[in-house]
């Protein structure tokens, strides 16, 4: 079975092609400045690279130059759009309706248009890869696969705010937690690589540009960093995290800045950029840092610290922790930020091992020392795989 695994943003299409024997990755890439002058595109199939530029006005103009792309004789891998078996979409945000991934239906594309108001950045786009695969592929299953989801799974108590009830019945107002497909795929991936020891109580770090931490229990999500939207939790990129909200009124009227100016503010301007001034990226604070920007180095100790925070609570919450996974762009490349996010959680049964950290980028391996209580190990995330995965099994079951 051949599936596409689509991922569709505000201004790009992010795309995998896997052959579901394996699995394997036949072709991949992503159409950049959707709608933008410049637009392109970067694909990658049979080993070879190519960036190709084009006028690409919307998300189906773009999936259309994707298509083309993958049954060209120069840089294609299939002859035919029917080689295609079925199509998975990455979706944002599900809401309370949907606990698991699903086939995409009318009635299932009417739930998600009123999950807008949830999601306004970033369900439109989604549904625009979904009414784009449609009306190219109308005879090919589609599965949308959600970012909320695995986070159904935590209790009231955990997931409600100490606000009016009425707001939560009104308005759905409730912690709905992100990067679920991630948290998901590194905790069963951990499940599989410790086989033999306990692995009941973890927590996944997905640390990134944006970041969250989840508490999984026995499998199930119990707790997660992020809320309502992506901003709660941790220092982030340009997010500013965990937030007194007085803050916000406070600002608004100190700096005369409306909704939508607040909004940017701790979207867009705060986390390492706004405490540091000098860059989101962690590569290029751990260089300021280095070479005596204090900023900088406030920053990573800021974004540090509330990780490790986070892990604390977590193992509170489940009553001690089994394994602590590390992913995403920071967990997975940044031997240092995993070296100061542990430090300190001895007293929990973690023995960090530096030697086994130092240097390691993008691979699966454990850096606490043999005997920890509790493991350390870093897993690259592969939310494309796990969409896919779920997408094959939705379309095998509806047969």
């Amino acid at each position: 079975m051949k599936i596409i695994v689509i991922n569709c943003g505000s201004s790009s299409i992010k795309y995998q092609l896997f052959d579901m024997t394996g699995p394997s990755i036949m072709a991949k890439g992503v159409v950049e400045k959707i709608g933008l002058n410049g637009s392109f595109i970067k694909h990658e199939s049979n080993g070879k690279k190519v960036t190709l530029e084009g006028e690409i006005i919307d998300h189906q103009s773009g999936i259309e130059y994707m298509l083309g792309i993958l049954i060209s004789r120069e840089h294609g891998c299939i002859e035919d759009f029917r080689e295609i078996d079925a199509v998975g979409h990455r979706v944002v945000h599900g809401g309370e309706k949907f606990k698991s991934s699903v086939l995409i239906t009318d009635e299932v594309i009417a739930m998600l248009e009123e999950s807008i108001r949830l999601a306004p950045l970033h369900n439109p786009p989604n549904l625009s890869g979904i009414y784009a695969m449609r009306s190219l592929l109308p005879d090919v299953p589609q599965a949308g696969t959600f970012d909320t989801a695995f986070h159904q799974s935590m209790p009231d108590y955990a997931y409600m705010y100490a606000i009016p009830y009425s707001l939560y019945t009104k308005y759905a107002i409730r912690r709905y937690g992100f990067h679920g497909t991630s948290h998901r795929y590194v905790s069963e991936r951990a499940r599989e690589i410790l086989q033999g020891k306990p692995v009941q109580k973890i927590i996944t770090c997905h640390l990134g540009n944006g970041a969250s931490v989840a508490a999984v229990l026995d499998g199930r999500s119990v707790d997660t960093s992020m809320g309502l939207t992506p901003v709660e939790g941790l220092v982030m990129g340009t997010r500013c995290g965990d937030l007194d909200p007085g803050i916000m009124t406070y600002v608004m009227e100190r700096e005369d800045i409306n909704r939508s100016g607040i909004n940017s503010l701790i979207n867009k301007h705060s986390g390492l950029l706004g405490i540091s001034g000098v860059s989101s990226d962690m590569r290029e604070l751990e260089t300021a840092a280095e070479q005596g920007n204090e900023r900088a180095r406030l920053a990573l100790e800021m974004f540090h610290y509330r990780v490790r925070k986070y892990i604390g609570a977590y193992a509170a919450a489940m009553g001690g922790v089994d394994a602590v996974v590390f992913t995403g762009g920071i967990g997975e490349n940044s031997d240092t930020s995993r070296y100061e996010i542990s430090k300190g959680l001895e007293f929990l049964g973690l023995e960090f091992d530096r030697e086994k950290n130092a240097g390691v980028r993008g691979q699966e391996k454990i850096i606490s020392r043999d005997g920890s209580r509790v493991t350390a190990i870093i897993i690259p995330t592969n939310e494309e795989l796990m969409i896919a995965r779920d997408t094959e099994q939705l379309t095998m079951n509806n047969k």
